[in-house]
C-alpha cells in the first residue's frame, strides 16, 4: 500500500459488526470477507455424513495406545493427561496461581491499556528499537529501509520468552511481525517506493534477548546480544519436505525450487519442545499481483485486482501474472521453523505440513515418539489439520529433533455431532445438554506420499485446500489457534467467527459450528482415542460459544451461567498456565456497544468450568495476541497489535504505548504484580 488514504481500499467499511476496524481487514486479510468465499466446494456437511462409514483401518491404521507424554518447552507443564498440577492445592489446581479481580469490559471508544488493580504493565520492547549495537535509535520521521533492518518489526502476534539461564534472570524473545499499516507509520511527504521497503523490512519476525534483576521483575531487551536477530523478507529460507525441488515452487530466481526469500503476514505459531519456533504463514495472498488466476489460485484469495501494498512495482517476484514468477505465491502459505538460539541459522518452511493460511502449529509428542502438530486454516469454511512426523523425538538431540517436521503425514478433520437435527442454527443448546460428538482424522498422505486420488504428493502439499476439498472435512468458522493442554492433553481450537455461516446458499450451521452468522465465535475441545495423539477418531464437545449475554447474544458456557460471565467474543490465541487454565486472548470484541479486545482467563475443571474472567484490556482499535502466562511468577506477557490501526497520520486514534512518540507503536507488553499497581505502568 502507498501512503494514500486507506479508505479507498475498505469495502468492508461500514460493513464491520462490533470493534474490528475495516483498515484492519484490508491490510490483515485481502478484504477476506467482503469477497466470495474461497471454499465453493459441495461438501457434504455434518448432517449428510453422520451415518457414513468411514475405516479406521483406511485412515490411518491402528496408532500407538498409551499414556501421552507432554513435552511442550521449558515454561510446559510435563505431565500425563489426566494428572494434576504438581505442588498445587486443590483451589490453586482449579484457579491457578494467577489470582485478580476480573476486570470490567473497557469501551472501544478508550485509548488505555487496562489491568487489574493489583498489577501493573510497562512495554518489554516496541515497533522501532533498535536491535543491535550499529541501528539507528528509532525515528519515526526519519525511517530508513537500513535502521528499520535493524529494529523491532511491527504488529507483533505470536511470541514466546525462553529461559536461558536457571535464575531465570536471561531469556530470549520471539515475535512474528504479521503485517504493516503505512499510513499511520509514515508522514505522507515520504516518498511512496520508500515506504515500501521500510515495510517489507518491517515484515518477518524479530528476536531479541532479556535480563532483569530477578524472578518476579520486570524484563528489560539487551541491544547488541549476540542472539538478536530480525527475519525480512530478504531472509534466505529452505524448503523442507517433499515439494523442495518441485517444479511447483520453481522460479526465475530459484531454478532448483528450494529457497525462499522471506516470510509474510506470520500470525501465530507455537514453541517446540526442542526450543525452535514454529511460526505460521497466514494471509500471503494479498502481496501479490495474479492476472487471470488459476482455480487454485482463487481457492487461496489470489485475485485479478493489483495489490493495495504495491510490493510488485519494486520486485519482480510479487508480480504472479508472469511466466517467471507466477510459482511464488506457492514459496509461501506454510509452517516456519526458526531457532532463536542460532542466529547464524537458516530457518525452514516445512511443506510436508501443507499449504493453507496457518494460523500457527502446536506441537507435542506421543507416547510412541511422535510427534504431532495442530493447526488451523484462518479462512471462513476452511479445515482443521494435524501433522504427524514420520521420525521419532530423541531427548537431548537437538540437530535431530529439528528434522521431524520435513517427514510425516498430514490429516484434515470431519466431526459428526450426537444432536444434529436439533441444530437450527440459533446456537440453542441440544436437549442432552451440550454440543458434543466424535470425530475422524481423514489422511491427506500417508507413509509420506499421496492419499488423495488424483493428485500427487506435491500437489496435495502445494494445493492443500483443493486435496482437502476432495475428501469432505468439515467446514470450519474460521479455525486459528489450536494448542494442546500441557496438563490434560485435551486440544483446544479457536474458531473466531464467520458471519457468512448459513447464509444464502453457503453452509449452514451444524453441531460444531452451531450458529448463523456466527458473529462471537466458539471454542472446541478436543480428545484424542485413549490420548493417543496418533489416534485415526475423537471425541469432542464445545466448551463455550462467545458473546456477550447483557446484549441478548445466544451465549454457552459449558453449563456455567451466563449472567456471571465476562463478555468475550472472536477467540484467536489460546495459553495455558502451570494449572492447566485456559487463557484466550481475542480479536473483535462483542458487537451491539463495542468493547476493546482483551485477554481473558477460562476455567476447564469442576463447578467452575467454563467461568470467563476478563484479565486486562488492549488499546483502542488493537487487538491481543500471543498471550505467554508465567502464573507461577505472576506474569503475563501479550503482543498489542494495530493499536490506533482507524487512524491516519496526524489525527491518531491511539497513542500507545504512550511514550511521546506522534503515533502508535505496536509492543510486546509484561504484566506483573507491584507495589505500583493499581493498573499504572510501574
Amino acid at each position: 500500500m502507498t501512503l494514500e488514504s486507506p479508505r479507498r481500499f475498505l469495502p468492508m467499511l461500514n460493513h464491520v459488526k462490533g470493534k474490528r476496524s475495516a483498515v484492519t481487514c484490508a491490510l490483515k486479510c485481502d478484504n477476506a470477507c467482503a469477497k466470495d468465499v474461497c471454499n465453493p466446494s459441495n461438501n457434504s456437511y455434518m448432517r449428510d455424513i453422520v451415518s457414513a462409514e468411514y475405516s479406521r483401518r483406511n485412515i490411518l491404521g491402528v496408532g500407538a495406545v498409551g499414556a501421552l507424554t507432554l513435552l511442550l518447552g521449558a515454561n510446559a507443564v510435563n505431565q500425563a493427561p489426566g494428572a494434576q498440577a504438581q505442588g498445587l492445592s486443590p483451589a490453586a489446581r482449579a484457579g491457578g496461581r494467577l489470582q485478580f479481580s476480573a476486570i470490567a469490559p473497557v469501551s472501544a471508544s478508550v485509548d488505555e491499556f487496562t489491568v487489574p488493580k493489583t498489577y501493573s504493565w510497562e512495554p518489554v520492547i516496541r515497533w522501532g528499537d533498535p536491535l543491535f549495537r550499529d541501528t539507528p535509535d528509532f525515528d519515526i520521521n526519519n525511517q530508513t529501509p537500513e535502521s528499520q533492518a535493524g529494529q523491532f518489526g511491527y504488529n507483533n502476534d505470536y511470541l514466546d520468552i525462553l529461559p536461558l539461564d536457571e535464575k531465570n534472570t536471561r531469556a530470549v524473545l520471539v515475535a512474528n511481525n504479521e503485517y504493516t499499516n503505512e499510513s499511520i507509520m509514515f508522514p505522507p511527504s515520504m516518498d511512496p517506493a520508500t515506504v515500501r521497503a521500510i515495510a517489507k523490512n518491517a515484515h518477518g519476525m524479530s528476536v531479541v534477548e532479556l535480563e532483569r534483576k530477578a524472578e518476579g521483575f520486570p524484563w528489560k531487551y539487551v541491544r547488541g546480544a549476540k542472539l538478536n536477530r530480525r527475519i525480512t523478507m530478504s531472509t534466505p529460507f529452505t524448503l523442507s519436505g517433499p515439494v523442495a525441488g518441485s517444479d511447483l515452487v520453481k522460479t526465475a530466481a530459484d531454478s532448483e525450487g528450494r529457497t525462499v526469500l522471506g516470510t509474510l503476514n506470520n500470525c501465530a505459531g507455537g514453541t517446540t519442545p526442542w526450543g525452535t519456533i514454529l511460526s505460521g504463514e497466514e494471509n500471503f495472498n494479498g502481496y501479490f499481483k495474479v492476472t487471470a488466476p488459476t482455480a487454485a489460485q482463487r481457492r487461496y484469495g489470489l485475485t485479478n485486482s493489483n495489490p493495495g501494498r504495491g510490493w510488485h512495482l519494486d520486485e519482480q517476484r510479487f508480480d504472479a501474472s508472469t511466466e517467471e514468477y507466477r510459482n511464488e505465491p506457492n514459496r509461501f502459505g506454510y509452517i516456519v521453523e526458526l531457532d532463536p538460539m542460532d542466529p547464524t541459522s537458516t530457518p525452514v518452511k516445512h511443506t510436508a505440513m501443507g499449504r493453507f493460511k496457518h494460523e500457527g502449529a502446536n506441537v507435542r509428542v506421543n507416547a510412541d515418539g511422535r510427534v504431532v502438530a495442530y493447526m488451523g486454516d484462518d479462512e471462513r469454511f476452511d479445515y482443521l489439520y494435524k501433522f504427524v512426523s514420520r521420525d521419532k523425538y530423541i531427548e537431548g538431540n537437538r540437530a535431530h529433533n529439528k528434522t521431524l517436521m520435513a517427514n510425516g503425514d498430514l490429516f484434515v478433520a470431519r466431526f459428526r455431532g450426537n444432536s444434529e437435527s436439533e441444530i437450527d442454527g440459533s446456537g440453542a443448546v441440544p436437549t442432552d445438554g451440550a454440543f458434543d460428538g466424535s470425530g475422524e482424522w481423514i489422511p491427506l498422505t500417508r507413509n509420506g506420499r499421496s492419499a488423495v486420488p488424483g493428485m500427487s504428493t506435491e500437489e496435495v502439499l502445494v494445493h492443500t485446500r483443493l486435496a482437502a476439498d476432495a475428501v469432505s472435512p468439515t467446514k470450519m468458522d474460521r479455525p486459528e489457534d489450536v494448542e494442546p493442554n500441557p496438563v490434560t492433553g485435551r486440544i483446544y481450537v479457536a474458531c473466531t467467527n464467520n458471519s457468512n455461516r448459513g447464509v444464502g446458499s453457503n453452509t449452514p450451521a451444524d453441531e460444531a459450528n452451531p450458529r448463523t452468522q456466527n458473529r462471537d465465535g466458539h471454542i472446541i475441545e478436543i480428545t484424542e482415542t485413549n490420548n493417543d495423539a496418533t489416534a485415526a477418531t475423537f471425541n469432542w464437545n464445545l466448551l463455550m460459544v462467545c458473546g456477550d449475554p447483557a446484549q441478548g447474544d445466544v451465549t454457552y458456557f459449558s453449563g456455567y451461567p451466563v449472567d456471571q460471565v465476562s463478555p468475550i467474543s472472536c477467540p484467536d490465541n489460546v495459553a495455558f498456565d502451570s494449572a492447566g487454565n485456559l487463557w484466550i486472548s481475542t480479536d473483535g470484541a462483542p458487537s451491539g456497544i463495542g468493547y476493546n479486545d482483551g485477554l481473558f482467563k477460562v476455567q476447564l475443571e469442576g463447578a467452575d468450568r467454563g467461568k470467563v474472567e476478563q484479565f486486562l484490556s488492549v488499546p483502542r482499535d488493537a487487538e491481543t495476541c500471543g498471550p505467554v502466562i508465567h502464573d507461577q511468577e505472576g506474569m503475563v506477557f501479550v503482543a498489542v497489535q494495530h493499536p490506533g490501526e482507524d487512524g491516519i497520520w496526524g489525527n491518531n486514534t491511539s497513542l500507545f504505548p504512550y511514550d511521546g512518540t506522534p503515533a502508535p507503536r505496536p509492543s510486546v507488553v509484561q504484566v506483573f504484580r507491584g507495589k505500583n499497581g493499581n493498573g499504572l505502568r510501574k
